[in-house]
């Protein structure tokens, strides 16, 4: 059964694996508390990406769908495109990358060269949920849609990264299983890897 899988993938893999530094030592209004897990979502990702050769990583579904390389590239640019719009933690700087390349995906993935982006942008949200509370969530920003001018908060948007991630991670792991790939850690778990703490009777 898929569960007796789930828990010898556990065992074999030593996971879950503890946040660093998060459990009940932070206050409960530190964004890095109230997302405590996103970070193992992440890991999962990039541990899934990390080991594939180029042709794993030019798979795709249909050809006018994205490939796995292409999704992964998009997290990653999908996170700075929205933090850089709340002034996030090194946002800017990575923002500057992107437009130095003129928005432009590289003509070839490299898995090293992704899990590199994936590692940088995620330090921007690291930084983000380390120096935010909860208090910072409703500080807004004006988005023009469709004709409108929304004021879209902190909060929306840190939950809409946070989805994108889950949803592209998603599709990443349908991709690799077509290919024969089951990161246990990715797939099984579905990057859900940090362990509750065990109550005390």
């Amino acid at each position: 059964m898929l569960s007796d899988r789930v828990e010898r993938s556990r065992s074999s893999l030593g996971l879950f694996v503890w946040t660093e530094g998060i459990r009940h030592s932070m206050p409960s209004t530190s964004l890095k508390f109230v997302y405590d897990g996103w970070d193992g979502y992440h890991r999962s990702i990039v541990n899934a990406v990390a080991p594939l050769t180029a042709e794993q990583l030019s798979c795709r579904a249909a050809p006018d769908m994205r490939s796995v390389g292409e999704l992964a590239w998009h997290i990653a640019d999908g996170r700075v495109d929205w933090f850089r719009r709340i002034d996030a933690p090194h946002s800017a700087s990575l923002w500057t990358e992107i437009e130095g390349r003129e928005m432009r995906l590289p003509a070839g993935f490299d898995a090293e060269q992704l899990a590199a982006w994936l590692n940088q942008t995620w330090e921007m949200i690291a930084a983000t949920l380390a120096q935010w509370s909860v208090e910072d969530l409703s500080v807004t920003f004006n988005h023009s849609y469709q004709g409108k001018v929304y004021a879209v908060s902190r909060q929306w948007t840190i939950w809409r990264i946070m989805a994108h991630d889950i949803h592209h991670g998603g599709q990443l792991s349908e991709l690799l299983a077509m290919q024969g790939i089951v990161p246990p850690e990715f797939t099984l778990l579905g990057g859900h890897l940090t362990e509750p703490p065990e109550a005390k009777g």
